[in-house]
C-alpha cells in the first residue's frame, strides 16, 4: 500500500513538471536574439517589461482575490459556527471571598484598605420579654366559668354590655 502510494506521489510530481513545462512555452516562447541590432534588442527589451507589468498586474488582482475570497470564506465559517451553537458556556463556580480580599484584588495589593460591612449595619434591639408576659391565671377557673349554659350566657351578655 505504501509502494503503490509512492508510486502515486511520484507520478503527480513528474505531470505537475511536465504541466509547467508546457505552460511556460505556450506563455513564453524561447528567446532568439541572435544577430539582432541594438535598436531591435531595445525593442524586445520594452516589450518583454510590457509583458512582466501585465503579468504582475494580473498576479496582483490574483492575489487581492485570493485574499477577499479567503476573508470571506472565514467570515462566512464564523457565521456558520455561530448559528451552530456550539459555543459552551462554563458553568459557574461560586468564590466565597471576604470583603477585604475583594478590595485587595480590584484595587491591588499597593492600597490597603479595609471594609467592615458590619459596622455599618443598623443595631436591632430586641424587645424585652417581661413586657411580653401575658397575666397567666389558673386555666381551670376559666373552663368552670364558662362551661355549661351559663358560660356561654356570660359570654353574650359582656359583649351586650
Amino acid at each position: 500500500m505504501l509502494a503503490k502510494a509512492s508510486e502515486d506521489l511520484e507520478r503527480e510530481i513528474k505531470e505537475t513538471e511536465e504541466e509547467k513545462a508546457r505552460t511556460l512555452s505556450e506563455k513564453v516562447p524561447p528567446l532568439q536574439c541572435h544577430g539582432l541590432s541594438v535598436q531591435e534588442l531595445q525593442q524586445l527589451c520594452t516589450k518583454l517589461h510590457r509583458q512582466i507589468d501585465l503579468v504582475d498586474e494580473e498576479r496582483y488582482t490574483i492575489e487581492e482575490k485570493v485574499k477577499k475570497n479567503s476573508m470571506e470564506i472565514d467570515n462566512l465559517n464564523q457565521k456558520i459556527f455561530d448559528l451552530k451553537g456550539k459555543f459552551k458556556r462554563p458553568n459557574l463556580r461560586r468564590v466565597r471571598i471576604s470583603a477585604d480580599a475583594m478590595l485587595k484584588a480590584l484595587l491591588g495589593t499597593t492600597t490597603k484598605v479595609s471594609l467592615d460591612l458590619r459596622a455599618s449595619l443598623k443595631s436591632v434591639k430586641k424587645e424585652d420579654e417581661k413586657e411580653k408576659a401575658v397575666e397567666v391565671t389558673d386555666w381551670r377557673k376559666n373552663i368552670e366559668a364558662m362551661s355549661g349554659m351559663e358560660g356561654r350566657k356570660k359570654k353574650f351578655d359582656t359583649s351586650n354590655a
